[in-house]
């Protein structure tokens, strides 16, 4: 990703691991004045990066925000091409839209948009979706996979299982349980929502516009009212603050493994791991779609991710789209 001059000072500083740091050398060294790097520093703590000055000796950083800048996520980034590009704003109407536009420019495979906060947040359906400053994660993430628009059409699975993984490395303590098709939940209370939208032509996907929102440092107060009793935060689960960053850096690693998996082999081939993975298939769950509302047993997903429900009178009905409510 290219960097700007404040980014390529602060990754020198984080290299440095504690050391002092030499406002002079990083001056001779990025072919700026010393005056220039200070104003850097400046802005960096303005930031919440906070250093000690020692004489003769330099910048000694002693403490770093919780933030989800680029060069933040790439400390812990280990992939070939996600999170290669990433399009960082404190605050943003939604990354979902900023997608739409980059992605018709031609933006990479794995182009990652993130923001601080959204003022326009939404999940399936156009509903809204909270996206507070700060706390969340809150990103789209642009993928050119080379399949059919029906194909497509199972690509929210494989991003719930790489969510879903990275969460459990990270997290021991957390068991989050995939609820069909779009969504994480945490003790029975939601934590993440998928959103999947498609640039395509008849036979040929241009791109998937994959967004993500998690919540991911909120405290109960967080929360609007109406959905206090039904969302929970990863840091109300685990007990501990969230490193957002590490979080997205590894996120985006198992979505790269599990897209690469996907496009050689298929969503057969992560069938299964979504369903060890899944709090919805032997459950009761009631269906509403655009027509109608059933209930029965849901009793699998299919080779392409569609969702097979078996009713009270034996016939099994399979499941395109549509809410799901677990009884």
């Amino acid at each position: 990703m290219t960097m700007s001059m404040k980014d390529e000072i602060l990754k020198r500083i984080l290299a440095a691991n504690g050391e002092a740091v030499s406002g002079q050398e990083l001056a001779n060294s990025l072919g700026v004045s010393r005056t220039a790097v200070w104003k850097h520093m400046q802005t960096l703590q303005e930031e919440g990066y906070t250093f000690e000055t020692i004489k003769k000796k330099g910048y000694v950083l002693t403490g770093v925000p919780n933030s989800l800048s680029p060069t933040q996520i790439e400390l812990f980034l280990k992939t070939e091409h996600f999170g290669r590009v990433i399009h960082y704003f404190d605050v943003v109407d939604s990354t979902q839209t900023i997608a739409h536009k980059l992605a018709q420019e031609g933006a990479p495979h794995g182009t990652v948009i993130i923001g601080e906060e959204q003022t326009a947040g939404r999940g399936r359906m156009a509903r809204p979706w909270e996206s507070v400053h700060g706390s969340g994660i809150w990103m789209t993430v642009i993928v050119r996979p080379d399949v059919t628009p029906q194909q497509a059409s199972s690509f929210t699975l494989v991003v719930a299982v790489a969510v879903t993984m990275a969460i459990k490395t990270l997290y021991q303590d957390i068991e989050p349980a995939i609820k069909w098709p779009n969504d994480l939940l945490i003790n029975g209370k939601k934590c993440t929502g998928i959103l999947t939208e498609m640039q395509a032509e008849a036979d040929l996907v241009q791109a998937l516009l994959v967004g993500i929102g998690i919540n991911a440092n909120q405290e109960a107060a967080d929360f609007s009212p109406d959905i206090a009793d039904i969302a929970t935060s990863l840091r109300l689960e685990a007990g501990e603050e969230i490193n957002r960053a590490a979080l997205v850096a590894l996120i985006l690693q198992y979505l790269e493994q599990f897209t690469e998996l996907y496009i050689e082999e298929g969503f057969a081939s992560i069938k299964t791991l979504w369903e060890q993975l899944s709090c919805t298939i032997g459950q009761r769950i009631e269906v509403t779609t655009i027509r109608e509302r059933f209930e029965g047993i849901a009793s699998g997903i299919t080779d392409d991710g569609v969702l097979q429900l078996t009713q009270d009178d034996g016939l099994v009905r399979t499941i395109y789209a549509g809410d799901i409510k677990i009884l």
